[in-house]
């Protein structure tokens, strides 16, 4: 019987040096922000990157509706959501196909400017570099509002949120946590949403046995991640991992809206349900929305619950 292999489940390779060789090659879409080129091409948004770090190497592309809605002839302000991409925090990028798709249909069905985050990935950058990247963000759209011609003209900066998936939600609450501390106005910071994040423990919940054997999250490949991507010398009681953890509970109060949204077939769906159990005990308005069927990232291949999702966003916002 050969043995089960986690990097083989997460088609890496983790080289001598420390550094990750990806082996699956994602299909890439290109930015699109000749609107005239869109309309003929019947795209519903349009699209520009700009460079967040030229050092760090971070971006980010901006989406916006092809179609502006107006109030009395005049364009609406839209919500601004700055979008944080799943992949286990090892994997993707914000042009590949599937993260572009998923930024692009919240951006037209909300509708909203979006700003989704090229974060660097582990293991080359363990956490928090994650958290640096996007609080990058956050201050990179506070230093742009009056000269970024999509957030000036059509942003709303007193309506701003962090929407993170996977990992990525696990980014919005520890990014959130960190905006506390700092001065980002005119921007303001009015909820986050955490469409099933990631969270972990050294201790193993009832969901975590019942799915150890996962086809998309197996127990061996989830502990693997943690590995890879939490800081050397730790484990998973870390409190990037484990939202329970001390020096975490302290500041959780002080965070504004909530919206958290679980499936009853992930791994994770205990913890998910634990840490919002966290937030209400700590005085935070709070919404959660699980629902008893479904397995860790089916929005994304569902396109039910694709919308369903959506509407929970649109609602929250």
């Amino acid at each position: 019987m050969s043995k089960y292999d986690p990097y083989e489940h997460w088609n890496i390779r983790i080289e001598e040096d420390g550094s990750c060789t990806r082996l699956i090659s994602v299909p890439k879409i290109p930015a699109t922000s000749d609107e005239a080129e869109a309309a003929q091409a019947n795209e519903s948004v349009v699209t520009k990157d700009v460079t967040l770090n030229p050092d760090k190497k971070t971006w980010i592309r901006i989406f916006r509706p092809a179609k502006l809605p107006a109030n009395d002839q005049t364009v609406a302000r839209l919500p601004i959501l700055i979008y944080l991409h799943g992949g286990g925090w090892l994997m993707f990028n914000i042009d590949d196909v599937m993260v572009h798709m998923n930024c692009a249909q919240f951006c037209e069905s909300l509708p909203a400017i979006m700003l989704s985050v090229d974060y660097r990935l582990a293991p080359e950058s363990r956490l928090p570099t994650q958290y640096d990247d996007v609080l990058d963000s956050l201050t990179w759209l506070k230093n742009n509002s009056t000269t970024e011609p999509w957030i000036k003209d059509y942003g709303d900066m007193s309506r701003v949120y962090l929407y993170g998936v996977s990992n990525g939600g696990n980014i919005a609450f520890h990014t959130a946590l960190r905006a506390l501390d700092v001065d980002l106005s005119p921007l303001r910071l009015s909820g986050i949403v955490l469409n099933q994040p990631m969270f972990g423990g050294k201790y193993r919940t009832k969901s975590e046995l019942k799915y150890a054997t996962d086809q998309l999250l197996p127990l061996p490949a989830l502990d693997a991640m943690w590995e890879l991507t939490l800081p050397k010398g730790t484990d998973r009681d870390h409190r990037y991992c484990n939202p329970m953890a001390e020096g975490v509970r302290d500041k959780v109060g002080r965070l504004g809206r909530c919206l958290v949204i679980g499936f009853g077939g992930d791994p994770m769906v205990d913890r998910q349900q634990e840490f919002v159990q966290m937030l209400v005990r700590a005085g935070v308005r709070v919404e959660a929305r699980f629902d008893d069927v479904g397995f860790h990232g089916v929005d994304l291949v569902d396109p039910r619950r694709a919308s369903v999702v959506i509407n929970l966003v649109r609602e929250f916002i």
